[in-house]
């Protein structure tokens, strides 16, 4: 079941799409008052009491410390202390580690590289990892709902092909757009469920709300920004990147899925 069992009042910090975006997920934490690990060879993170870290799919691919990043949720994950759902990112390196044919592109490459230089044994923890990953979470009693690309109501709390296709890649259609990308589809326009949406996938400048539903992803490793929804304040803390990681073949969107393209310029940053 994709439902997590947190006592009432947890408060939850959802970050989407950090693809290896590893300083700028650890200013995050460092702001929402989580500390390092204090043991040598320990990796996780430790929450403010009351906390609980989510991490909305897309770890990998792409960024400057692709399997640091990963090791630091599995950790928390381990420890209790964080929760993660799959993205269309790691479902693709997972598919790579089982051997199954896949194009390798859009930053997978960087992916392999970091895989290949680790022993053996980790390979095998690394599959059984992102194996584990379910489509969505249900928080809070059913009113938060964590995906990828996002989910309608009627696929809240089944965990079937139907709500996996959909939590990693969102509404689309047949065919691809002048970039060479799928085109998506404003699912979030049509939403009427009674939980509010936590999601990414489609990178947007600044946070975009529709109907109890907000995209957080606003393409860090594009040279942007990390973001982080915290429920149940409802507050949107994002962290500037710290530089452009890799090059957007696309453009960001206004409005969320389906939305028009948007002019932009990375700003870089000092640090």
């Amino acid at each position: 079941m994709p439902a997590v069992n947190k006592p009432p009042g947890t408060g939850y910090d959802v970050v989407s799409d950090v693809h290896g975006c590893l300083p700028e997920l650890q200013e995050l934490l460092t702001r929402f008052g989580y500390t390092p690990p204090e043991r040598r060879g320990s990796k996780a993170w430790s929450p403010p009491p009351g906390r609980h870290l989510v991490i909305a799919g897309d770890l990998v691919d792409r960024g400057p410390a692709i399997l640091d990043t990963v090791d630091l949720v599995m950790a928390m994950i381990a420890a209790g202390d964080a929760s993660a759902v799959v993205g269309n990112h790691d479902d693709k390196l997972l598919r790579w580690l089982r051997g199954h044919p896949v194009k390798i592109s859009q930053g997978l490459e960087a992916s392999i590289r970091e895989v290949e230089s680790r022993p053996d044994p980790y390979r095998a923890e690394l599959e059984a990892f992102f194996a584990s990953l379910p489509s969505h979470l249900v928080l809070d009693e059913g009113r938060l709902v964590v995906a990828h690309a996002g989910l309608p109501e009627r696929l809240h709390g089944i965990e079937n092909a139907k709500s996996r296709d959909f939590g990693m890649f969102g509404a689309v259609r047949d065919g691809r757009d002048e970039w060479g990308f799928p085109i998506r589809l404003d699912w979030a326009a049509d939403y009427g469920g009674a939980a509010r949406v936590v999601y990414g996938h489609t990178p947007v400048l600044t946070p975009v709300w529709s109907n109890r539903t907000i995209d957080i992803d606003t393409g860090c490793v594009f040279g942007n920004a990390l973001t982080a929804l915290r429920y149940p304040e409802l507050e949107v803390v994002s962290v500037p990147a710290r530089r452009v990681y890799q090059e957007k073949g696309g453009p960001f969107r206004e409005r969320g899925p389906g939305g028009p393209p948007v002019e932009w310029q990375p700003v870089a940053r000092a640090g």
